[in-house]
């Protein structure tokens, strides 16, 4: 990954992390817990940034011109999650993950 700038590889480690507390908690605390951690919009929104996180990843990776289109959607899809998160209660991993998250991508994007 020499050719990443310092600041792409630490969007592409907020993005990795993201994805894997987004994911693993929807999957994990989210379904086990049940009520409104598996409501249908929340759910979808937690698994709709894991995605997001890594394909902005995916895209940095690949150094394609595209990432910073990945990553403005990706910053507003963090966003998005963190409030929802935030709605649910008791998940201050995911939006502190999303958090930083949408703070990398957005400076990738600009």
């Amino acid at each position: 990954m020499h050719q990443l700038s310092p600041e792409m590889r630490a969007c592409i480690d907020e993005c990795l992390r993201c994805y894997q507390t987004c994911f693993g908690t929807a999957m994990t605390h989210c379904l086990e817990q049940g009520g409104k951690h598996v409501e249908p919009g929340h759910f979808r929104l937690m698994i709709a940034c894991a995605e997001i996180c890594k394909t902005a990843a995916g895209f940095m990776l690949m150094n394609s011109p595209h990432h910073k289109h990945a990553c403005r959607e990706c910053a507003e899809i963090c966003e998005e999650c963190a409030r929802s998160c935030e709605q649910v209660g008791d998940m201050q991993d995911c939006i502190e993950a999303c958090r930083r998250c949408a703070e990398s991508c957005r400076r990738m994007a600009a």
